[in-house]
């Protein structure tokens, strides 16, 4: 793998990475600090592949953009990989001023139904989750006392229309055509952009160069396997995957490299349903296996994203048959390895 950038660029500026193609950087109110933007040039407008999050300082930074780097000609079109808030939260606003907003069926209704969702307390299946999950008793008490993060809180509201990519479309922007595919796990009909010069993949947060996407299950889908899903994704991306393309993620450094990358991120889910199935000896609960899955310290900034995604890989394996669970009197799940 190779990193063409050493840096990001600075804020409110743009670095040109491929021939009519900008790459921004926006700040992010958490922990994972940033989101990447790119800017795909029509001629006479622009399309945005995502936003960044909405709020007073995010409408002043896109201003300031605006007015500076894209300069000269309106953003016509707002392409969202998929529904996370650091990726739609400011595609309302353009869409107000006149963009056509553009991403998967799922992504849009996903995004619409979350930020009209605007809870000020925790739910009762939210609590059923935490603690089916084994939460830490203090967390579970803050997180009970305190109001909930809603989308709205960084989302602008969505409006209603959009255009639908699915998977085996074409789509033109920049001088390029782009072959639309899928992915899954990380967000439900993720949308990846592969250019048919071979030289360019626009991969949302479905293909990261330092860090493997957030892969979780939630209270709105307590059953699901997303691993599955994941893994059959790149598995399937993972055949498209040439050394020079250069990855353009939503996250970290744009790279070449891709089939290592790819192979890496098959191969570290594989070894941490490994690791998880020892520590399954013993009955554990979700929250009792970050060791094993993450082997670092998960402190109270990350707590809820190793929760979910340890549930995940457990409800992964118990769809394969490999662990089996049982209801503690406290209402968490008891994981245990099946042994031959």
């Amino acid at each position: 793998m190779r990193m063409p950038w050493s840096a990001a660029p600075e804020t409110g500026q743009a670095t040109e990475v491929a021939p009519g193609i900008l790459w921004l950087r926006l700040p992010l109110p958490m922990a994972l600090d940033h989101v990447n933007v790119y800017v795909l040039d029509d001629g006479d407008g622009w399309t945005l592949v995502d936003t960044g999050v909405y709020s007073k300082a995010a409408v002043a930074l896109w201003n300031e953009i605006l007015d500076g780097p894209l300069a000269g000609k309106p953003v016509t079109r707002v392409l969202l990989t998929h529904h996370h808030p650091d990726h739609v939260g400011m595609a309302g606003w353009f869409q107000e001023r006149g963009a056509e907003i553009i991403t998967s069926r799922t992504a849009y209704l996903m995004a619409r139904m979350l930020i009209l969702d605007v809870q000020t307390e925790a739910t009762e299946p939210a609590k059923d989750f935490w603690r089916s999950a084994g939460m830490n008793a203090e967390i579970y008490a803050t997180r009970v006392a305190e109001r909930p993060f809603n989308f709205a809180d960084i989302v602008h509201p969505l409006g209603i229309g959009y255009r639908r990519l699915q998977q085996g479309d074409v789509f033109e922007a920049a001088g390029r055509k782009w072959d639309v595919h899928m992915g899954n796990g990380h967000a439900p009909e993720h949308i990846t952009l592969w250019s048919h010069e071979g030289d360019v993949v626009l991969a949302g947060d479905q293909i990261l160069s330092s860090i493997s996407p957030n892969v979780g299950v939630h209270p709105t889908e307590p059953g699901a396997d997303p691993v599955g899903e994941w893994l059959e994704s790149c598995e399937r991306l993972e055949i498209l995957a040439t050394e020079d393309r250069l990855v353009l993620g939503g996250h970290k450094l744009p790279f070449t490299g891709l089939p290592i990358r790819m192979r890496q991120l098959i191969e570290n889910h594989h070894g941490a349903l490994k690791r998880l199935v020892k520590h399954l000896e013993t009955p554990q609960t979700a929250c009792d296996c970050f060791a094993p899955l993450f082997k670092r310290k998960i402190d109270a900034g990350t707590y809820g994203l190793a929760m979910v995604e340890a549930f995940a890989h457990l409800n992964h394996l118990h769809q394969l048959g490999q662990v089996e669970r049982s209801l503690r009197d406290d209402g968490a799940y008891l994981w245990r390895a099946v042994t031959a």
